[in-house]
């Protein structure tokens, strides 16, 4: 088959692999359409995946086509969209029911082949079912949606809030239109890219500016969420947070990012700052939201590019070209 493939740092191709063949509880799933992340960013660059190469991709969507022994409640032909996590059920933290935490996490798309390719396995436990009216070309959105409901149970956000996004990418537009949902007052967004505000404005935001500097709030927010991982905007949004407000790091930063905080302030204004990692518990709440239409796909997904334009697809993302970009093998 046909699989895109990072090889070693900094180099991409699409190759011819083998195909894949299920293990006891396992599925291959024929990907209809696999979307492109931060991630596979980072594991470009060498982070995350403790090894290379690795076919990437963790956001993907397709039909069952084969069965594994053992396997129950799924079927061939069955349209799935593929929580890609996988955790060892053993370690401390998966015993405090933190799976997302776990000792040996570990992720399809990361560090077990991915679904930037015609066929990924995926364990059946992992498959969530799609409804008639939702299209396979459009469920790897549940992925990032899943991520974005899990900042929010991090959150625990009050009615009437007022929240600053940083970022307006897929995945601080997905947080935009969750607090929208969660009861926010007010959210307004930061982004350096004017087109991406564009995207925020037609989805209702209050504010949609390049600097916060632009927004009069001389007591700040209650919520400021980071969903750029880039260390300028981190540090900004650190200062933004209004007395006994909340700081969420939901953007995934490289490893060398480093951002100054002051603790006095932390104690004397009692700010929380927090973290959102991946998924937990919130893969099937985010399709059952993707069912109801949370989300429009045609809002969100601005390209859809075949797997053969991978390495292009990948550097488009790069340089923050459009929004949400999936590859159909």
């Amino acid at each position: 088959m046909k699989a895109a493939v990072i090889s070693s740092p900094g180099v991409v191709g699409v190759e011819t692999v083998d195909d894949p063949a299920p293990g006891r509880g396992e599925v291959v799933v024929k990907v209809v359409a696999c979307g492109l992340c931060g991630t596979d960013l980072h594991i470009l660059q060498g982070e995350f995946a403790p090894t290379l190469p690795i076919v990437p991709g963790h956001e993907f969507a397709g039909e069952v086509v084969a069965l594994g022994a053992g396997v129950r409640g799924l079927a061939l032909g069955d349209r799935v969209a593929v929580d890609p996590s996988l955790y060892c059920h053993e370690c401390h933290y998966c015993r405090l029911g933190r799976d997302n935490l776990c000792e040996r996490y570990a992720a399809i798309g990361v560090t077990h082949p991915g679904g930037a390719a015609e066929y990924a396995v995926a364990p059946a436990a992992n498959c969530v079912r799609l409804p008639e009216h939702v299209r396979t070309e459009d469920a790897p959105l549940i992925e990032p949606l899943s991520c974005a409901v899990r900042g929010y149970d991090v959150l625990n956000s009050r009615m009437g809030g007022s929240v600053l996004i940083y970022g307006s990418g897929t995945m601080g537009l997905m947080m935009l239109e969750l607090a929208k949902r969660t009861g926010a007052a007010a959210v307004d967004i930061v982004d350096i890219n004017t087109e991406r505000l564009d995207t925020a404005r037609l989805l209702g935001v209050d504010h949609a500016v390049t600097s916060a500097e632009e927004i009069v709030r001389p007591r700040g927010w209650d919520v400021v969420v980071d969903a750029t991982g880039n260390e300028r905007a981190i540090q900004d949004a650190l200062g933004r947070v209004g007395r006994g407000g909340t700081y969420l790091q939901f953007g995934v930063a490289d490893y060398a990012a480093r951002a100054t905080i002051e603790p006095y302030r932390i104690y004397n204004q009692e700010i929380t700052i927090t973290g959102s990692m991946a998924v937990l518990h919130s893969f099937e709440r985010a399709a059952d939201l993707f069912a109801t239409g949370v989300l429009d796909p045609a809002v969100f997904v601005s390209d859809r590019l075949p797997l053969t334009e991978y390495p292009a697809a990948l550097e488009q993302f790069r340089a923050g070209k459009g929004r949400k970009i999936l590859v159909t093998p």
